[in-house]
């Protein structure tokens, strides 16, 4: 089915140029990668350097000043080709936009544009050992000291943990105030008290780096509160729209991917003398896949021409969160029991996008909370 999203010319070009760089840099490079647990800084300072990061930053801050368009692309070639753990989404459109949009003019000029360049690397911490999808919960402190702030507490889980540079961290000055004593705070690499944990093995997106943060007496200047004191819940309410929404995107694209491997892997495998997919358990799974793919394509790109026009669409988002990273894990399950035994073998793809597959459910908002995000909307 043609997409509904009017992409232009430039988009198909930017999109072949990106789609030849994923290729021709990050696929080749990319099991190294996972065998090492980490994607390289350098691919960050590379990307930036032919302009894939951060394309919507105002030129002036060194950006292109684009449409949410192109980060869309980017974020379809990396997880289309198979390059799941190149975190660049994060980067660019869940924490820069922090910065973007609750940064003084000051901060603006002083990180986007080495964001934009890939010299600074981005991460956000908001979730603790004991507070999980409860925001509210948050109990790392912040203690207002002359003109600074003292950080006191840990993170965990932290994308981008261990190659951060600026992190946007949350923190509260007041735990009896719940949401309204939340205060964002920029820390940034080797200010006294800032610790990382090693790297946290995890079951998929092996490259990817995932860590634990620790702040002990971490001194941090006024001049790196974002947003304002107090205002740190509703800056982060803001921005999950376009989190989740991206999330959801990685999903869908994933099981896209998982629907092609399959394809080409049942044409060729034979098993009783016949191709597997003469069989009508190939043909019946492969049709039930295609068709909860196909619906949640049609949901996506309808979610995004409402996002790209600043529509309220946070119900609609979250039934997506939902749905579609639901999706890809049956997408991935299934496909991967046609490939029989070589799908449980790491040297088939398959075996990955099922493992990198199972997170999508967790981070962004439990499955359980969008749920009952959807059920609040609703009126229940």
């Amino acid at each position: 089915m043609e997409r509904i999203i009017p992409f232009t010319r430039e988009h198909e070009m930017f999109r072949e140029s990106f789609a030849r760089f994923v290729a021709g840099e990050l696929v080749p490079n990319y099991e190294r990668w996972e065998d090492e647990g980490m994607v390289p800084r350098e691919v960050y300072k590379r990307m930036g350097e032919l302009g894939y990061l951060c394309p919507w930053v105002d030129e002036r801050y060194g950006g292109a000043g684009a449409d949410f368009l192109y980060s869309l692309i980017v974020t379809e070639e990396i997880v289309g080709q198979g390059v799941r753990s190149v975190f660049a989404f994060l980067h660019s459109d869940i924490v820069a936009p922090y910065i973007a949009s609750f940064g003084s003019e000051e901060q603006k000029g002083r990180w986007l544009p080495d964001c934009v360049s890939g010299d600074k690397i981005l991460a956000i911490a908001m979730t603790e050992p004991g507070t999980g999808s409860d925001l509210a919960a948050i109990r790392t402190r912040a203690v207002k000291d002359g003109d600074s702030y003292v950080l006191n507490g840990s993170k965990t889980f932290i994308s981008n943990g261990i190659l951060a540079d600026l992190v946007v961290v949350a923190a509260t000055m007041d735990p009896s105030a719940g949401p309204k004593g939340i205060t964002l705070f920029v820390v940034e690499r080797g200010m006294p008290g800032f610790g990382r944990g090693k790297r946290i093995p995890k079951v998929g997106l092996h490259a990817q780096d995932t860590a634990e943060m620790f702040f002990e007496d971490c001194r941090v200047p006024a001049a790196n509160v974002l947003g304002g004191e107090g205002n740190g819940f509703r800056c982060l309410m803001q921005k999950l729209q376009q989190e989740r929404l991206l999330c959801a995107l990685g999903s869908q694209v994933s099981a896209e991917r998982c629907l092609k491997i399959t394809l080409d892997y049942v044409r060729q495998r034979e098993i009783f003398g016949k191709p597997l997919a003469s069989f009508q358990n190939t043909q019946f799974t492969l049709a039930e896949v295609a068709s909860e793919i196909q619906v949640g394509r049609s949901f996506l790109d309808t979610l995004v021409l409402q996002h790209m026009a600043g529509r309220n669409v946070v119900q609609e988002v979250s039934m997506a969160k939902y749905w579609v990273c639901e999706m890809e894990n049956r997408a991935a399950s299934r496909c991967l029991q046609l490939f029989g035994g070589y799908g449980f073998c790491r040297e088939y793809e398959i075996s990955r996008l099922w493992a990198d597959a199972r997170v999508q459910t967790i981070y962004a908002g439990t499955s359980e909370v969008m749920k009952l995000i959807i059920s609040r909307g609703l009126g229940l």
